[in-house]
């Protein structure tokens, strides 16, 4: 690990030392690349730095403490250095997290799909709570959302509906997500005050960058269709909507937020790339499914992940045994400190994997 360390901190050096020449901030791009190869390595690079300086001291102390003939001082000596190992343990395990191979994902735009499961129209209004729940958590972190199919039912709930969320870093956090969101309470058309279970599904997805699949004309059907919406002169008399199928695959995409069908067909084609690149790379690379199932329950769609409690204000994550007391909050988009807890499960399986 410490030879892995050197080698980085000598490229850390190179970069520091590139991105200042005129030559290279004239490059933007190659610029831009260097800048963010940097910035991946500074939190390395800066413990790298405290664990040799907590190194360095302990040795000192190591040395004094075989010189040293006063029994008072050899005690406070011992006391140190006792600290000093401690704290770098606490370094090299966060070396060694800091040097698991980062998710290539993590940086990109993600696209959530919610769907309500069973309880009727009781999961409806739930899916309908969780995709605000989610709007809200974007907007704490400064992300934009670009609505892409919304599908209500008359009572305001969502039946299906699929959302991007653009910002970097956005699937980093969203990645938890995926799978199955149980919610216990009394439904408002419950008269007896019986506490009823219903179930939503939400699915996970990178944005896909153009360049990662090739889609064949041949390949496609596309239908249009008239927007579906609440009111207003354009809804139900253009057919606008756009409706793509994959054929091989079979995967179909909708799409009918955007007013043209030109816009519409456009977002739908990059939805279908962003689906079409999770299902081959899902299907053909064993080593990324192996990755995928080592994770903190992410991307399974029929995995029970988390229920949210009303009656008792609970929200509890199943896949690492967390429960929150603060269920309002929770679903006004404070969920960091859940989605921080899972991110840091996840790293302790991928650390204990590595080591095995």
């Amino acid at each position: 690990m410490i030879e892995k360390l050197k080698k980085l901190e000598e490229r850390y050096n190179y970069l520091t030392e590139q991105i200042a020449l005129p030559e290279v901030i004239a490059d933007n791009n190659t610029w831009k690349k260097l800048v963010k190869e940097h910035s991946n390595l500074t939190p390395i690079i800066e413990c790298y730095k405290e664990y040799c300086k907590a190194q360095k001291a302990l040795e000192d102390n190591l040395a004094l403490a075989s010189t040293e003939t006063d029994r008072e001082m050899l005690s406070l000596l011992h006391e140190d250095i006792a600290l000093q190992k401690k704290n770098l343990e606490e370094l090299e395990s966060q070396l060694k997290i800091l040097l698991l191979p980062k998710d290539p994902n993590d940086d990109k735009n993600v696209i959530v799909e919610i769907r309500a499961g069973a309880g009727g129209e009781e999961a409806a209004l739930f899916a309908n709570e969780i995709r605000r729940m989610y709007y809200m958590f974007a907007e704490k972190n400064r992300w934009k959302i670009e609505e892409i199919d919304i599908e209500e039912n008359e009572l305001g709930g969502l039946k299906e509906g699929s959302f991007m969320v653009v910002g970097e870093g956005a699937y980093s956090k969203f990645k938890f997500e995926s799978g199955v969101h149980r919610v216990q309470r009394v439904p408002d058309t419950e008269s007896q005050g019986r506490i009823h279970t219903s179930t939503i599904t939400v699915a996970v997805l990178p944005e896909a960058p153009d360049v990662d699949i090739d889609i064949s004309e041949k390949d496609l059907k596309i239908d249009t269709y008239r927007s579906s919406g609440a009111g207003g002169q354009h809804v139900n008399k253009t057919e606008s909507a756009i409706r793509i199928t994959h054929l091989p695959t079979g995967i179909v995409v909708n799409c009918q937020d955007e007013r043209s069908q030109i816009k519409n067909r456009e977002r739908a084609m990059s939805i279908l790339k962003s689906k079409l690149y999770d299902y081959y790379q899902s299907q053909a690379d064993a080593e990324y499914a192996t990755m995928r199932r080592s994770q903190v329950g992410t991307g399974d769609r029929s995995e029970r992940i988390r229920t949210y409690n009303f009656p008792q204000g609970r929200v509890t994550d199943h896949r690492i045994g967390m429960t929150l007391y603060s269920i309002e909050t929770f679903m006004n988009g404070d969920i960091g400190e859940m989605v921080e807890a899972l991110r840091i499960a996840d790293q302790t399986k991928k650390l204990q994997s590595t080591e095995d």
